[in-house]
């Protein structure tokens, strides 16, 4: 087999070859050496004999202990490492392979963590920045109204600045399909408080943002570059957002790519030009709109403690300040209850960070195994090479090479490898790290990070490179340090009389591979179940062939009136297209990322707690529950009858059907929604439909309202049409662009498949399962090589004791048994090992599981199955091919 051959590709006349040939070019460049400093070629011929040993000894020249000779003796190590690992091709093939895989894997996840977790923001001083948030009360987001954030900015603050800032979508189309971009809502103060320099014109200063201001906008270097075309006269360029015209007055530093990793906002607006760019929002007025997050820069001469001290003395007064007027009179003592705090954390800022910064954890720990199983594959394949040149090591040491020298030759040789893994480790790090970063980007919710190799990824690759040396370097040096040249040059076969019983720490190696195998097939056996339990949850909808069109009309100049007229001829229009077997609207769907909830009164029932009566709200139109496939299990659906003027009516699902009346029959029952202070809205139970998911799969059902769309006076927004296609659904796209098109040439639209949109919920599931099972399979596969080249080398080892046991007559299946017990012994012990390891490690991704524990028997018995049916096939093979050895040819050739 080729593993067998490229083990013991060195044979005694080829090394001593070798050993001559090296000896004479040492004495060739050290004679050239010191012609060059003037020396006769007759006295520089003597000089190196006398150096080297006259008549082919090789003993070092260590009196000249300089810089010099340290480089030189390194340069010649090197060069004669680079040939020792060129002559045998297969080996360091696969060396280097194990190492470049194991390498780039741990590159790759640690510069996603640099660019998440780890990286300061490219501001002044990042470290005096602080985030505002609750310290008590009722809540505890790190979100603020306007009205609060105008009380810190003019109030008597501890800090040398303060800034807020909220996100702002708009779409650069004039019509037609949406061109989405994102960018922010800042203050004045945003760019001042954080230092960020201008690359062209200015930036927003206090005077841009005071009310009745113009609408203009900084925009990114980056979006400077790929939108505008890098337009030397875009100082004074307008840009429609959404419709409005915005002036440019500035563009940022390339290096500021916004506050939150993982997001690169396109532009920042003013706050004070809502009215222009959102006119129908109204948030600024708004004191029930939690938007913005508040940041504050901490003079040197402020505690922190300190600052938060003057945070709770001004809460009481800001927040009775704000109070909003409409809520309860139990909501308003919750909201008086608030106090301000400052933390230091600015990772808090990141959605990124706070969705996946434990999942990269959890890969960083995966990939630092699979390297350790890499390791421990080179190790036994160096280990098992070394074997093989305890020949040439003899020869070496015996015409005078000191122990040292050839111990730093074999370490020489382990560097090398090391360094060319890192090198394209670096290169798989990159489309790697990439390609994550795709894998994790959304169209709904795209991440850009700064993946450039900076100097703290580029040291980590370093110092892995040298670690891996070291670790699977050290075994085999540390063995040619202990070669008995007269054991080694009198022995037969290939190498020394003592070898089987050195070789147990090759089979140490395999243990410990077989161990660190199972405990990654384990935790990838667990994370795949929990994305399958994941992905076969009951959602309570069809996503099937569901094409969803967000239509907006708002850029008609026409009146609320006339647009949800468009709106509705639209739908009609849909209804009718071939293909479409069923069409709605609504103003949320499924599982979008987004929310809306409000507590609910049903007379005559009193809830155990306040949390009880929260019920998520939809506005929906007619035929939505049969657009999404969802079951109408009582009642009526909406009708055509359900528009402005008639009784207000609401649809529920069967968890506010069972926790707000209690067996009672719901239909034609009064549910409340409180729609002021002293007021709510009164609706008619008309239907109970299935329960569906609503912001997440793994969520418990939670109670449901469907409210009719067309009772919804004060409703001017966007809206989803869902059509249920016969044909697939991204053959509709063109035929709903054209059906929008003859209602209102000036409709926008943004396409997504609710089965995308369903998918993409499921990407930290997806992200964990698939690069588990592949880390896993890398593992197995290591793991699977080492067992099968060190039960091949122990069988070339013990060539000629088998040779004789088969000539005395003992059946090749008792020699294969033989052989097959070994494997088993190395596996019972990895796999007793491994166990620990599993019943220690997996409580690590127990917050990840869904539908699984971490000790799940089927998959801890499964996984055992899979890691031993494929080591005992890797032992299987040399077995084989022991028990077909021919005696007579092994005899011969020992």
């Amino acid at each position: 087999m080729w593993y067998h051959r490229l083990l013991n590709s060195f044979r005694p006349h080829r090394l001593a070859r070798d050993v001559a040939r090296e000896h004479e070019f040492h004495i060739a460049e050290r004679v050239d050496e010191l012609i060059a400093r003037g020396m006769s070629p007759d006295a520089a011929a003597r000089e190196a004999r006398r150096q080297f040993g006259h008549g082919g000894t090789m003993r070092e020249a260590t009196q000249d202990a300089n810089l010099f000779t340290w480089l030189d003796a390194a340069w010649r190590d090197t060069r004669y490492a680079a040939r020792a690992l060129a002559a045998s091709r297969g080996f360091t093939l696969v060396a280097v392979a194990s190492l470049a895989l194991g390498i780039g894997a741990n590159t790759a996840i640690f510069s996603l963590i640099d660019a998440v977790m780890l990286r300061d923001l490219p501001v002044r001083n990042p470290q005096e920045l602080v985030v505002l948030s609750f310290a008590g009360g009722s809540r505890d987001a790190g979100e603020f109204t306007n009205a609060i954030w105008e009380q810190v900015r003019d109030g008597d603050t501890p800090f040398d600045g303060v800034l807020a800032y909220g996100d702002l979508g708009v779409n650069l189309a004039d019509a037609g399909e949406v061109r989405p971009a994102e960018g922010l809502w800042v203050s004045g103060t945003f760019f001042e408080t954080l230092g960020v320099r201008a690359a062209r014109g200015r930036l927003l200063a206090r005077g841009d943002d005071v009310p009745g201001c113009a609408a203009t906008t900084v925009i990114s270097h980056a979006f400077w570059q790929s939108a505008l075309g890098s337009d030397p006269n875009v100082i004074g360029r307008t840009i429609a957002f959404s419709g409005h015209q915005v002036e440019v007055i500035g563009v940022a530093d390339a290096d500021f790519r916004g506050l939150e990793a993982g997001r690169a906002p396109a532009f920042y607006v003013p706050l004070c030009a809502q009215p222009i760019v959102e006119p129908a929002s109204g948030f600024l007025e708004n004191r029930s709109y939690w938007f913005l997050r508040i940041l504050g820069r901490l003079p040197n001469t402020t505690s922190l403690v300190e600052a938060n001290a003057a945070l709770q003395a001004h809460s009481p007064a800001w927040f009775r300040s704000t109070l909003p007027a409409n809520w309860g009179a139990d909501n308003q003592k919750s909201y008086l209850e608030n106090v301000l705090a400052a933390k230091s954390s600015l990772g808090a800022l990141s959605g990124v960070r706070q969705s996946y910064s434990t999942a990269l954890l959890i890969l960083m720990a995966i990939v630092a195994l699979v390297l350790l199983v890499a390791c421990a594959n080179v190790a036994n394949l160096m280990l098992v090479r070394a074997e093989g040149r305890q020949r040439e090591l003899a020869v070496r040491v015996a015409l005078g090479a000191g122990r040292m020298r050839v111990v730093r030759q074999l370490f020489t040789e382990g560097l090398l490898l090391a360094l060319a893994g890192g090198a394209i480790g670096i290169a798989l790090a990159f489309e790697g790290s990439h390609a994550l970063v795709r894998f994790l980007s959304s169209g709904r919710q795209p991440v850009s990070l700064d993946l450039a190799l900076d100097l703290r990824v580029l040291l980590f690759t370093a110092a892995t490179a040298l670690l891996t040396a070291i670790l699977f370097g050290m075994a085999p040096a540390w063995r040619a340090f202990r070669v008995d040249p007269h054991d080694a040059l009198t022995a037969h076969g290939r190498g020394t009389s003592h070898s089987r019983t050195r070789f147990g720490f090759g089979k140490a190696l395999v243990t410990a591979q077989v161990a660190l195998s199972l405990i990654l097939v384990t935790g990838a056996a667990l994370l795949l179940g929990s994305f399958r339990a994941v992905a076969e949850v009951d959602k309570g909808f069809d996503e099937r062939n569901v094409l969803i069109a967000e239509t907006d009309f708002r850029m008609n100049d026409a009146t609320p009136e006339a647009r949800n007229a468009m709106r509705q001829q639209a739908l009609a229009r849909l209804q009718t297209i071939p293909g479409v077997s069923s069409a709605s609207m609504s103003f949320r769907t499924p599982l979008e990322g987004k929310a809306w909830n409000s507590f609910t009164k049903v007379p005559g029932v009193t809830m155990a707690k306040g949390d009880d009566a929260l019920s998520w709200i939809n506005l929906v139109g007619q035929d939505y529950f049969s657009t999404m496939g969802m079951r109408l299990e009582a009642g009526r659906d909406f009708t055509m009858a359900d528009r402005l003027g008639a009784p207000d009516v609401v649809v529920i699902n069967t968890v506010a059907a069972s926790r707000f009346f209690a067996g009672r029959n719901p239909i034609g029952a009064t549910i409340e929604l409180q729609d002021g202070p002293q007021t709510t809205r009164s609706y008619e139970v008309i239907g109970v439909v299935s329960n569906a998911s609503y912001r997440s799969l793994r969520e418990e059902p939670m109670s449901q309202l469907f409210l009719s769309l067309a009772q919804q006076s004060d409703y001017d927004g966007t809206v989803s049409i869902e059509l249920h296609g016969t044909g697939g659904a991204a053959s509709l796209r063109p035929i709903v662009m054209r059906a929008l098109a003859e209602v209102s040439p000036r409709a926008t639209v943004r396409f997504r498949e609710l089965e995308q949109q369903v998918a993409e919920t499921m990407r930290t599931d997806r992200l964990l399962a698939s690069l588990s099972v592949f880390f896993g399979g890398l593992a197995l596969l290591l793991a699977m090589i080492g067992l099968y080249g060190t039960m091949s080398y122990a069988i070339a080892r013990r060539r000629a004791e088998i040779g004789i046991r088969l000539a005395l007559g003992a059946a090749p299946e008792r020699v294969s048994r033989g052989v097959l017990r070994e494997v088993a012994t190395v596996l019972g012990l990895g796999l007793t090992l491994g166990l620990a390891g599993v019943l220690a490690t997996t409580r690590l991704v127990e917050g990840f599981l869904f539908g699984v524990t971490p000790r799940e028997p089927s998959l801890l018995v499964g996984s055992m199955l899979v890691l031993g049916v494929a080591t005992l096939l890797a032992g299987y093979l040399p077995a084989r091919r022991a028990a077909a050895m021919d005696p007579m040819e092994a005899l011969r050739q020992d």
